[in-house]
């Protein structure tokens, strides 16, 4: 079965048991309406009638029915929601597999148009890289995913992203859970900090105070005892047990109100993360690389039912007599607060770490749905080497599909591939096409293409220089900036990549030097940077239109080739996309141009 025939069987098998569980869900509310009615009717008959307890068992059984009924009503509400989730989730795979990708975040706030190279590779934004791939449902897993594909953190875990890509239940059900609200990771971060500062009476989490509590509790049983038994003023036992209410009263009851406070937000915000943590706990099978974070995970697990139990605790306290019950006999909010410092002081200090794991888990889940979509995809080899490597075959861009035109293409340590065409011949395509398969293949992602082999380094692309007007920067100046950044980052590549880089060697990819500036100018000052760049441990994809460029391989032959993207003049114009050894010989630009003019003519 493929990706489709999976999604559609899932799908439809999905839209009939929601409208089975709607159908249901109509009956139950005919059934609590059933049973109210009998509720309120056997109670009037018992008032008006006094036919005695016959009535009243009737209009008490009848109660029991609709309270039972309520609940499975709400069971199979949530029932319904967590299908229908479900089911959207098969919908907008269904959808993406005909390429619509607006249902999931394109990851326009990661757009940086100063970035080495996601940018112009189409990583982020609309119809993007990003866009196909991300199916994530956590902000920490967002963030993360983008962060692999602009190399700022650097995933290579392809036996993590193989495992993921065959449990197709478990991603469903996770893609499921973050249907209608992102868990903010975050969020829960940020009052994980907050809880650690808030400030409560170290006093109550001492040893010789719980010590004290547990005399105080017993002592109250044992006073009304010996006033049952004549043996002390019966009026001590009320005194004591007033005074203990107040003592306790009085020392905690702001701290517990700040606690409820803050578990409060705390647990809104970890609804969801709970949710995707129960996923995970239920999840037997896992990486052997991941067997210590899936530990983690379920400690987290541990901590939230913790919480969980405290804000029932808390919850008991809105009412007032048990309020008063509770902390005389009880002395419930001492031990509350002590059990809220010592969940603060076990769990809290590892939220970050439990964060950063299932944001890990996040981002597996969108690699291996997005491998999982992608089955024709193959795993490149990634190798270690003193030199850089390059080399691949039938290798195509991402975004075209299964009819994209394929090419093979090496580059040879050091080399500069110059490459000539005409307008609209493939050549942009093409240097993207090795741009994005490279930053697949770095994140241990399946590449598009029959075989590629690549080393470790470090990428640079110049291919969509804008101006600024804003800013006062003219098209020109924005090249020569972007020229410039671009030598920073090959004589240090840690510049704007924002990691340490170990990789010594960098390819550069460019699209036209110096675009706004007059042909000869733009000739020669593409010659003088090509000269001197070459003199750094730097390779380089270079496409232009100017043929004259192509003579650098005639004066440097070890540094520079010449490849092009050839077209055939006859009555129409024909594109082969097939990248080959040489100049390009033929030009459109005014051929094509003299077809539009042809109606002034006419």
């Amino acid at each position: 079965m493929n990706n489709q025939e999976y999604y559609t069987s899932r799908y439809e098998t999905l839209t009939d048991i929601v409208a089975r569980l709607k159908r249901r869900n109509r009956l139950f509310i005919l059934t609590e309406i059933l049973f109210f009615c009998l509720f309120i009717a056997g109670l009037a008959v018992y008032v008006s009638t006094r036919m005695g307890w016959t009535s009243l068992l009737l209009a008490a059984l009848a109660l029991a029915c609709y309270v039972i009924a309520r609940l499975l009503d709400g069971r199979n509400a949530r029932q319904i929601t967590d299908n229908e989730n479900l089911q959207r989730v098969y919908r907008y795979e269904l959808e993406a597999l005909r390429g619509e990708y607006s249902h999931f975040d394109d990851g326009q706030e990661f757009v940086d148009y100063h970035h080495p190279f996601t940018f112009d590779l189409d990583i982020f934004g609309p119809q993007s890289l990003y866009a196909r791939m991300n199916r994530s449902v956590t902000s920490g897993g967002k963030r993360l995913l983008a962060s692999y594909l602009a190399f700022e953190n650097i995933c290579h875990q392809p036996d993590e992203i193989k495992f993921f890509c065959k449990q197709l239940t478990f991603m469903d059900a996770f893609q499921a859970l973050g249907q209608g609200r992102r868990t903010d990771t975050l969020g829960i971060l940020a009052l994980s900090k907050m809880t650690q500062r808030l400030v409560l009476p170290g006093l109550i989490g001492r040893k010789w105070t719980k010590v004290l509590a547990i005399c105080m509790i017993t002592l109250l049983p044992i006073f009304i005892l010996l006033a049952g038994m004549g043996l002390m003023d019966g009026t001590f036992p009320l005194f004591y047990a007033t005074l203990q209410f107040f003592v306790v009263f009085l020392l905690c009851n702001a701290s517990a109100r700040s606690i409820g406070r803050q578990t409060d937000l705390l647990h809104r915000e970890t609804e969801g993360f709970a949710r995707l943590l129960r996923l995970c706990e239920r999840q037997r099978e896992w990486p052997d690389s991941m067997k210590q974070e899936v530990e983690d995970l379920r400690k987290a697990t541990k901590a939230v039912r913790t919480l969980e139990n405290l804000i029932r605790r808390l919850d008991r306290r809105g009412n007032i007599l048990g309020l008063f019950l509770l902390d005389t006999f009880l002395l419930n909010d001492f031990f509350l607060i002590r059990d809220y410092l010592k969940w603060r002081d076990d769990f809290i200090k590892h939220a970050e770490r439990w964060v950063n794991v299932l944001s890990h888990v996040d981002a597996l889940v969108s690699l291996g749905r997005f491998v999982y979509n992608h089955p024709k995809t193959v795993w490149a080899e990634v190798v270690e080497s003193e030199t850089m490597i390059y080399e691949a075959e039938e290798i195509f861009h991402p975004f075209l599909g299964a009819e994209a035109v394929t090419n093979d293409f090496a580059i040879p340590d050091g080399s500069y591939t110059i490459v000539t065409g005409a307008n609209m011949a493939g050549k942009s395509t093409f240097l993207r096409t090795l741009g994005i398969n490279y930053v697949l293949a770095r994140n241990g992602i399946p590449i598009f293409a029959r075989r590629m082999k690549v080393s470790r380094f470090n990428l640079f692309s110049s291919m969509r220089t804008t101006d600024d007007l804003a800013e006062g920067i003219s098209y020109f100046n924005a090249e020569l900036l972007r020229l410039e950044q671009l030598v920073q980052f090959c004589k240090n590549p840690s510049y704007r990549v924002g990691r340490p880089s170990e990789e010594k060697h960098t390819l550069i990819i460019l699209d036209e030097i110096l675009k706004g500036t007059n042909s000869l100018d733009k000739l020669n000052g593409s010659r003088l940077f090509l000269e001197r760049i070459c003199k750094l441990p730097v390779s380089g994809v270079i496409a232009t239109h100017d043929l004259e460029l192509s003579k650098l391989s005639d004066e440097l032959p070890q540094r520079f080739r010449n490849y092009c993207f050839e077209i055939d003049l006859g009555e129409n114009v024909t594109y082969s996309y097939r990248i080959t050894s040489g100049v390009a010989r033929n030009q459109n630009a005014t051929y094509l141009l003299k077809r539009v003019l042809k109606v002034i003519d006419e």
